[in-house]
């Protein structure tokens, strides 16, 4: 026996090998979704009543359970909500469904998908917020792509001033970079 330290390395914590999918669609499961605050949020209302969506198609990426979808189709909008977690999908159906309106409900992952023509308007709420930060330059991407020119980007960004994530810390000073003025229209007032 041996008062020396041991030099075994230290056992590596084991690593989650599940897609992203996969991780979310647990999340919903388990009931992990903090960010699901049970109602739209305030800040679309304040778009609405400012008149700051320019036309009838509004796209939600990561759309959850979608109170915003609801609100936005009982208002007549053509909506259409993404996620690619079965349970939120299943969840935003049923409140359409018990809402009475109707929208397109896609399952499947925003970085795939693609509408069929560009739309006058993005709801961005926590979808950036969840990406790893190395895929939000991939993400400014496609919501380039995927709004028409004079379109509007709706977007709330998370601040945590909380190291790591999700949701991740969307510091303005990087906003401003990951969507240049070059390509965004920032508007003067904040919601």
């Amino acid at each position: 026996m041996s008062d020396a330290p041991s030099t075994a390395p230290a056992p590596k914590p084991e690593q989650d090998t599940r897609t992203p999918q996969e991780k979310w669609e647990h999340r919903w499961q388990k009931g992990r979704t903090a960010w699901d605050r049970g109602s739209i949020n305030p800040a679309l209302n304040q778009w609405l009543a400012a008149d700051a969506i320019p036309g009838p198609r509004v796209l939600i990426p990561g759309a959850g359970t979608g109170y915003e979808a609801v609100e936005l189709a009982r208002r007549g909008y053509d909506v259409t909500a993404i996620d690619f977690a079965p349970t939120a999908v299943a969840r935003l159906r049923q409140q359409l469904k018990t809402a009475g309106v109707d929208a397109v409900v896609v399952e499947d992952d925003f970085f795939r998908w693609q509408p069929e023509q560009p739309v006058d308007a993005i709801y961005e709420q926590t979808s950036l917020c969840a990406l790893e930060p190395t895929q939000w330059p991939a993400y400014e991407q496609r919501l380039h792509q995927w709004l028409r020119p004079g379109g509007a980007l709706l977007a709330l960004f998370m601040q945590t001033e909380q190291p790591g994530g999700p949701p991740y810390h969307c510091a303005l000073e990087q906003m401003h970079a990951l969507f240049p003025e070059s390509r965004w229209r920032w508007p003067p007032v904040h919601p």
